[in-house]
């Protein structure tokens, strides 16, 4: 099988799916043909191993309760030690439904209720409503942007909240929604800032196997164990994410024990029966299929600038290193979010909005580029039309 630029650009038809990101996006949608370019989940299909695990699996008539066994653990350690470099054992995995999850439990088996916890705005939504919903008190230490619209982490800023007795700091590695991929300078520095403090550092790596021009994705567990949780799935990489499965990896003995303790406490199971398959599947055997995609989504990203800057100049879209979500500042074109909502309505597109990923943000929108590239270019020709009408 060719995963070329053919097999990605002819997409797939996700309507009438019960599809989040098409079917109930055009529910409450002004047009009936809006494209959406929000939730980050991609219109291409999964490997077509993962497809062909999952019929035969399927084909046996009974779905009862499974468990999951060695070559579970061994798909996913097997992919990391190809793809990153990281070696893992099978006592160092913790299977949960989904990263989400994942960043609740660390944070209840690391803090205690009305402890601060550190992010670093903007962020990914979750990770707030995850501090809130376990009654933790969110410290916030934005991110510090340039002028070409790149960021880095504000370190004295972190360092001033873990000496105020901040718990925990939430990573977002690689970034989403700025598409940063930390170097490696970066994470060690973050590490040191917070093993100084006896913190922990809660690492949301989903977007892992998302890197561009032959950069190198750094795993927080390449450069430090103690008090250190990161968390992945192959949801995201393969397209996968209606299955519900992730991973927790941890290698401090005594916080594992913890993030174990309020998964049993809390009922969280795992080991969904089709998600097992899918996930063995797409680790076994994805990587000439993640190969191509990262190919046809590097042309997407450069074709998104290019469009970008000859049609919206006044747009600011951060570099993208990593993660196959754009970000964009739209504020020099003077909307506020009510009205950049009410324009993309009339011109039938939606993008994730910037106040979900913090207060501060309404003028910035997230671009998915996990699409044919024609939908690209109707994004940018629809997006402009919203900013011109």
């Amino acid at each position: 099988m060719r995963y070329d630029y053919e097999y990605f650009d002819a997409g797939l038809n996700r309507v009438a799916t019960r599809c989040e990101k098409w079917d109930t996006m055009r529910e409450s949608a002004v047009r009936p043909d809006t494209l959406p370019f929000w939730v980050a989940d991609m219109d291409f299909p999964s490997p077509p191993e993962v497809t062909r695990e999952l019929l035969v699996r399927a084909a046996h008539p009974t779905y009862g309760y499974t468990d999951p066994r060695q070559d579970d653990f061994e798909a996913v350690s097997g992919f990391w030690r190809r793809r990153h470099g990281l070696e893992l054992s099978q006592n160092e995995i913790t299977l949960l439904p989904c990263v989400i999850t994942g960043l609740k439990v660390a944070i209840r088996a690391s803090t205690t209720p009305g402890d601060g916890v550190v992010l670093m705005t903007p962020v990914y939504g979750p990770f707030m409503s995850s501090v809130t919903a376990t009654k933790r008190r969110i410290v916030d230490c934005p991110l510090v942007r340039s002028e070409d619209g790149r960021y880095r982490m504000d370190f004295p800023a972190i360092e001033a909240a873990l000496a105020d007795g901040a718990k925990a700091v939430m990573l977002c590695n690689p970034h989403n929604p700025v598409g940063r991929l930390w170097s490696r300078e970066e994470l060690s520095r973050l590490y040191e800032t917070v093993a100084r403090y006896g913190a922990t550092l809660i690492s949301d790596e989903i977007h892992a196997d998302f890197v561009y021009g032959g950069a190198e994705f750094h795993p927080m567990l390449s450069l430090a164990s103690a008090r250190v949780v990161s968390l992945a799935a192959a949801s995201k990489t393969f397209n996968l994410a209606g299955l519900h499965q992730a991973v927790c990896f941890c290698r401090d003995p005594e916080l594992r024990a913890a993030i174990r303790d309020e998964i049993n406490a809390t009922g969280v199971r795992c080991g969904n029966l089709f998600a097992l398959v899918a996930t063995r599947a797409a680790y076994n055997c994805g990587d000439a299929w993640l190969d191509g995609l990262l190919e046809y989504l590097q042309g997407n990203r450069d074709e998104l600038a290019r469009l970008l800057a000859e049609q919206l100049p006044r747009a600011v879209m951060s570099p993208l290193e990593a993660t196959y979500l754009c970000w964009i500042d739209l504020a020099a074109y003077g909307f506020s979010e009510a009205e950049l909502e009410d324009r993309f309505a009339k011109a039938g597109v939606c993008f994730s909005g910037g106040k979900f990923f913090g207060g501060h943000y309404a003028s910035f929108i997230r671009f998915n580029i996990a699409c044919p590239r024609r939908f690209v270019a109707e994004g940018v020709r629809r997006l402009r039309a919203a900013l011109e009408m």
